[in-house]
């Protein structure tokens, strides 16, 4: 294009030249030089707002995400497990749904089953986290958060999460210690960040995070895992894990898991939905005391719609 234009003025005339000029004054009210000048000015203008440094990128996600919590007191939800046998069929015996009222203070939850019949099940107890030896959970999980350094029983009660103090001045750290960003990619809508964790990958688990451009609102992650075999080995899983924002907080809403280091067991597959999550202003504080369940049967909530 550039060329074609560049016979078009050889052969022309001096007059061809200033009546052009003519025109540029006329049309712009300046001279050629003047909007020549003015070009820069409009391009630097339209150019995009460079991003941070990755380490500093990372820490505005991970300021961006706690900024919503702690998360509510209380959490209602369902959370149904879906897997395959080692053939690749169906496993029905390891694939269920439970209802969950979650206190999340120290995580307690009571649980029920239900059944593919709509039967319900009896209240048992349990704490949801990840990392540990029951279902991931709750759908507002701390996913910045470590893996904690060892498996815990049920009886354990972990610290409380502290609500936010009131800010009164604003530091930005330039470091991010727990990870190494080692790329960032623009795909569409999204930033992609993959990570390399500086120490301890077993508790720093998170490897991949996908986030939205502009908010930086978290919308996917890739994280660690660990499927611990009843009276067996460990072996590591590699969780991808889907976010939403509900309510101006983001939740899980599905996980899809893929147990690997030598593991060809029931379960190397396995994916969890969660859905009709409630944050309901209180629950009754029994629903955390396995002792007090049997003194409550005839008070044992059902999920909704059973």
């Amino acid at each position: 294009m550039a060329r074609i234009t560049s016979q078009i003025f050889s052969k022309g005339a001096p007059f061809v030249l200033a009546a052009l000029a003519f025109a540029s004054v006329a049309l712009t009210g300046k001279a050629p030089a003047a909007v020549a000048a003015a070009k820069p000015e409009t391009a630097a203008a339209a150019a995009p707002t460079p991003l941070p440094s990755p380490d500093d990128l990372l820490a505005d996600i991970r300021d961006r995400f706690r900024s919503h919590r702690p998360p509510p007191p209380y959490e209602t939800y369902e959370i149904i497990r879906k897997q395959s046998t080692n053939y690749g069929y169906p496993d029905y015996a390891n694939s269920y749904t439970d209802f969950v009222w979650y206190r999340s203070q120290d995580h307690d939850a009571l649980r029920r089953r239900i059944s593919e019949l709509g039967d319900v099940g009896p209240m048992t107890f349990d704490r949801p986290i990840f990392n540990a030896a029951t279902d991931p959970g709750p759908p507002t999980a701390d996913v910045f958060e470590p893996a904690p350094l060892h498996t815990y029983p049920p009886s354990f009660v972990p610290t409380p999460e502290a609500s936010q103090p009131p800010i009164i001045v604003t530091v930005k750290v330039h470091a991010e210690f727990d990870y190494r960003v080692t790329s960032v990619q623009r795909e569409g809508d999204e930033l992609h960040l993959t990570l390399v964790p500086r120490r301890d990958p077993q508790r720093n688990r998170l490897r991949e995070l996908w986030v939205d451009a502009k908010t930086l609102e978290l919308r996917k992650l890739v994280a660690t895992d660990t499927l611990f075999v009843e009276g067996g080995p460990e072996y590591p899983v590699l969780f991808t894990i889907d976010f939403t924002m509900y309510e101006g907080i983001p939740i899980i809403t599905h996980i899809h898991g893929v147990v690997y280091g030598g593991y060809d067991g029931d379960g190397k597959i396995v994916d969890y939905d969660y859905k009709d999550l409630v944050f309901p202003a209180s629950l009754p504080a029994w629903y955390f005391n396995a002792r007090e369940y049997a003194q409550h049967l005839s008070e044992a909530p059902d999920p909704p719609g059973y």
